[in-house]
């Protein structure tokens, strides 16, 4: 597919663009309407195709739970192996249309891998996320950023509440996820693991705060978010902290959404998952 198609929709979705801009500026690219409609459907996230980890698999416990945040109860969706046994506790961050199926799979995937996975809904203080997407991504223009950090990081004080959490901790998160990984790296003294997925950096004045291992992925066609990394590296080795930047060439921003057919890539999906819970198990276990 046209690189500038897949650019528009990255700037329909993060900019964001209302839809009538979107459609009107897609067939301008494609050349018509039919030609517009006809590529929509690669384009957008289909969650159909969500589940590759059943949500009534019997090796798994699932639980939708709360706890406070600040000033709002939040909700979670709660994913981990079966058994007793006390487990590493690792918070899963979705991108900015909420807590969708595919991210509760993803959570389960975690939890499969041997944690204590909770993926928190950052729209729960507007009442969670809706079934609209588009609705969900313009949600997130209301929220009170700092008042969204301490909801996730609160995430941790849960987790470590719980007789199943080792109280090692990581997070991992994709798109608006990943900025937020960042930005619990700087603000979650006690996280040990922090994993972004093309996620927007956090301030660089910041960067000496942090005290997790870093595991930074990014898609080297995803120009909007990769603008940010050499200085955001520079800072990290003045700082003398521990992380490793990988980039997936070919790749496009959201590649490790299953969901997304055109940015979807397979080889890297599987690359930087394998990469994160290697990392994730040498840290939390």
């Amino acid at each position: 597919m046209d690189q500038k198609i897949i650019n528009l929709f990255d700037e329909y979705t993060h900019k964001p663009l209302t839809r009538e801009v979107f459609i009107q500026r897609l067939i301008k690219l494609t050349g018509s309407t039919a030609a517009a409609m006809s590529v929509l459907p690669l384009l957008e996230v289909n969650y159909a195709h969500a589940e590759t980890l059943s949500s009534q698999d019997e090796r798994l416990e699932i639980e939708r739970i709360t706890y406070q945040g600040d000033g709002t109860e939040m909700r979670g969706y709660l994913a981990r192996p079966k058994g007793r046994k006390k487990l590493g506790g690792v918070v899963v961050i979705h991108e900015n249309r909420g807590l969708n199926p595919h991210i509760e799979d993803v959570t389960r995937r975690m939890a499969f891998e041997g944690f204590v996975a909770l993926a928190p809904d950052a729209l729960s203080p507007l009442g969670g996320t809706p079934e609209d997407a588009d609705k969900a991504r313009d949600m997130f223009q209301q929220l009170d950023a700092g008042k969204t950090i301490t909801n996730f990081a609160r995430a941790f004080n849960y987790l470590g509440s719980r007789k199943d959490c080792n109280e090692k901790f990581g997070c991992i998160g994709f798109c608006w996820g990943g900025a937020m990984a960042n930005n619990l790296a700087v603000n979650v003294p006690e996280l040990l693991v922090a994993i972004p997925f093309y996620g927007r950096q956090p301030a660089i004045a910041d960067v000496p705060k942090i005290n997790a291992t870093l595991q930074l992925h990014y898609a080297e066609m995803d120009e909007r978010i990769n603008a940010g990394i050499a200085a955001y590296e520079e800072a990290l080795k003045n700082a003398g902290k521990e992380y490793e930047i990988f980039m997936y060439k070919g790749a496009q921003h959201a590649f490790h959404n299953d969901t997304a057919p055109t940015r979807y890539n397979e080889q890297a999906a599987k690359l930087a998952w394998k990469r994160a819970v290697d990392l994730l198990n040498k840290k939390l276990k």
